[in-house]
């Protein structure tokens, strides 16, 4: 866990917002367990984030992306009437002429 204010005051103090803490009935502390991420900062009161968490959101995003991108599929050109494979661009090699997918 790395967390780090939102509003980037320096604070090295924070409070998790959903923490669950176990209890003795003397008032002990025997754990605790984080049910949802969300912190705030003790020195200004604005959120923190767990920065420790970015490069799994950057992972995730990227597969993400990379199965969003379109399979290539076979058209006629309504120009000059050649098939051709439409991917990512959709502008005919022979003629440049705007590719529309079914």
């Amino acid at each position: 866990m790395w967390l780090a204010c939102s509003q980037r005051c320096g604070s090295a103090l924070f409070r998790a917002m959903f923490a669950e803490v176990d209890l003795d009935s003397a008032g002990n502390l025997l754990g605790f367990r984080i049910s949802q991420p969300g912190y705030l900062c003790l020195g200004c009161g604005a959120p923190a984030f767990d920065l420790s968490e970015v490069p799994a959101e950057l992972a995730a995003e990227e597969a993400e992306e990379r199965a969003s991108v379109p399979v290539a599929v076979d058209v006629l050109c309504p120009v000059c009437e050649t098939a051709v494979s439409v991917g990512a661009d959709r502008e005919c090699p022979n003629c440049g002429a705007e590719l529309e997918l079914p």
